[in-house]
């Protein structure tokens, strides 16, 4: 049974001055309305016609003095989180509309990068592309790029058993992973997970008290928790309830997760989702501001200069992102430097740093139900709980590059199914050489500062 999960990007506002090409999927879903006076057209109705183009465009973002008092129509405009529009964005944003003939859209200033971002539409029939290379000689503009479309990566009792969960049994996975011998060190406890993702039913029993904020950047959140198909999935495999008498366990059953929904499904009951620059760019932007530590990212689309630009800038701050092993064609997350990527164990065939159970997993679904799912977001969402339990144990807090070498240093490196020569595949996760590696690290550390006393 193989359960295919596709996420698309639709308009989205960079952090830098980004042109942007709407999508197949994009068309169906609009981005949620911005923070700022400017509101995002009404979703289309479902049409043979093409929907016109739009593009994304970010301006540089320079705040003069201080915020106008509730009320005042003049100075900046308040984008939310204290963050304001400088007048000169704007004022420029609204010139460059009237000159290249666009209409806008939505809007949207990026704190993270200093940035004002704006959506436009291509209102006749130029194309994209046509547009981009004008936009990309003007120097007003910070950057410049296509809409892209990203998808996830879903693929569609022992007589002493270590957890009282009933259908722990099930979860071949976690015996692969050697979960209950590193449980008994770390459960992930004070780990916060930023997942970027469609929603998730925070009302199903095995995430209860896991679920700690839920932030939407969708035009229409979804009614039904049905919906959450694949958020819902990730966060069990990541965070599900240990010992609750429950369903599953969870590869860090005591870490919270925080919901960045960011993906919409696109039919009931199926795992296909779509996502766009826009709404995921606002996810990253809102994670980045909350300093969450770790991110999950089991989505992949086309190198993407602002979501790469945002990615890069969470790293510098500290952050870890983990993303799904795809295509070379799909090189966001995953062509990022730093982004610790990760494949599927049974059947690797993309690039990653490492491998981890990725077909037939079980896990949770919405409406307190559960299922399989494969595919490397799966993976992902498994190396994203091995992290959460290495923060966990560490006496101090660990940077992305220190987490991939450990990660990969403590790791066995395997052949892919079929394969008998070099070049050898990625290693394979090891959890518990992980801690060990940890352990060692974290002695040497101690003896240097002993040493320099």
């Amino acid at each position: 049974m193989r359960r295919a999960l596709t996420f698309g990007l639709a308009p989205a506002c960079a952090v830098l001055g980004i042109a942007v090409l709407d999508t197949s999927h994009a068309q169906n879903v609009q981005p949620s309305a911005p923070a700022t006076a400017t509101a995002p057209a009404s979703e289309p109705a479902a049409a043979a016609a093409k929907p016109h183009a739009r593009i994304v465009v970010t301006f540089a973002n320079t705040i003069e003095g201080s915020p106008p008092s509730p009320g005042s129509t003049g100075g900046p405009r308040y984008g939310g989180a204290n963050y304001v529009i400088g007048q000169s964005a704007h004022a420029l944003a609204s010139r460059v509309a009237s000159e290249y003939s666009l209409k806008e859209v939505a809007s949207w200033p990026i704190k993270a990068l200093s940035v004002h971002c704006v959506v436009y539409e291509i209102p006749d029939e130029r194309s994209a592309q046509d547009v981009l290379a004008r936009l990309a000689h003007d120097a007003r503009i910070s950057l410049a790029q296509p809409l892209q479309e990203l998808h996830t990566l879903s693929d569609g009792a022992s007589s002493n058993p270590p957890y009282n969960d009933p259908l722990y049994d099930l979860q071949t996975n976690l015996t692969e992973l050697g979960i209950e011998r590193a449980h008994a060190r770390t459960r992930g406890a004070g780990v916060r997970v930023g997942l970027i993702d469609t929603g998730v039913d925070t009302k199903h029993p095995d995430l209860r008290g896991r679920i700690v904020g839920t932030h939407s950047f969708v035009a229409k959140p979804a009614q039904s928790a049905r919906s959450y198909r694949h958020g819902t999935a990730m966060a069990g495999l990541i965070a599900a309830v240990a010992d609750n008498h429950i369903g599953i366990v969870g590869v860090a059953p005591l870490a919270q997760i925080e919901v960045f929904e960011a993906c919409w499904q696109l039919r009931p009951d199926a795992d296909e989702a779509v996502c766009n620059s826009f709404t995921v760019a606002k996810a990253l932007g809102a994670a980045i501001d909350r300093n969450d530590r770790l991110i999950n990212l089991s989505v992949a689309g086309p190198a993407d200069p602002l979501l790469a630009e945002l990615v890069k800038a969470g790293i510098r701050r500290g952050m870890t992102f983990v993303g799904a092993a795809a295509e070379p064609s799909d090189a966001f997350p995953g062509g990022i430097p730093g982004v610790i990527v990760a494949g599927s164990t049974e059947h690797l065939s993309w690039p990653a740093m490492l491998t981890a159970p990725a077909g037939h997993v079980f896990t949770l679904r919405p409406d307190a139900q559960y299922d399989f799912e494969s595919g490397t977001s799966v993976a992902a969402a498994e190396v994203t709980g091995a992290i959460a339990l290495l923060m966990s144990a560490s006496h101090a807090p660990l940077d992305s590059r220190t987490i991939g070498a450990i990660l990969t240093h403590s790791s066995s490196g395997i052949l892919p199914v079929g394969t008998t020569s070099s070049p050898p595949a990625p290693a394979a996760l090891d959890i518990n050489g992980a801690l060990q590696e940890l352990d060692v690290e974290q002695h040497r550390v101690a003896t240097r500062a002993s040493q320099r006393r």
